[in-house]
């Protein structure tokens, strides 16, 4: 599996999760990853990325809230999402900048369902 997106759940609001993205190495770089969610007929949004740095961006929708880190050792990147809200209900998506051979990537893979009840 070149990207394996988990931990989705059911959660109500105020409530915590953790995503977790396993990069295949021979696929992809693991130095620039972000976070996407899409919900039904919207476009997908970034909401976390990371660099090689190690410098994170997040949108104002959940900056505060969310928080995007890195486990080269374990080829793992991960969503800790606190707060949810039930507008944060969407599948969630981790992209890798680019493939292991330095080429923009636009794989996407099977994302993650979130649902934050009322």
């Amino acid at each position: 599996v070149q990207l394996q997106a988990s931990g989705g759940g059911l959660v109500p609001a105020g409530g915590s999760l953790t995503l977790s993205c396993v990069v295949s190495r021979s696929h992809f770089m693991i130095h620039a990853v972000g976070w996407y969610r899409q919900t039904s007929g919207k476009q997908r949004e970034l909401v976390a990325n990371i660099n090689s740095d190690g410098n994170t961006y997040y949108p104002d929708s959940v900056k505060g809230r969310f928080t995007i880190s890195r486990d080269s050792a374990k080829s793992t990147v991960y969503l800790q999402m606190n707060s949810l809200k039930p507008e944060d209900t969407a599948v969630y998506y981790c992209r890798p900048l680019l493939t292991a051979q330095g080429l923009r990537n636009d794989y996407w893979g099977q994302g993650t369902q979130v649902t934050v009840s009322s």
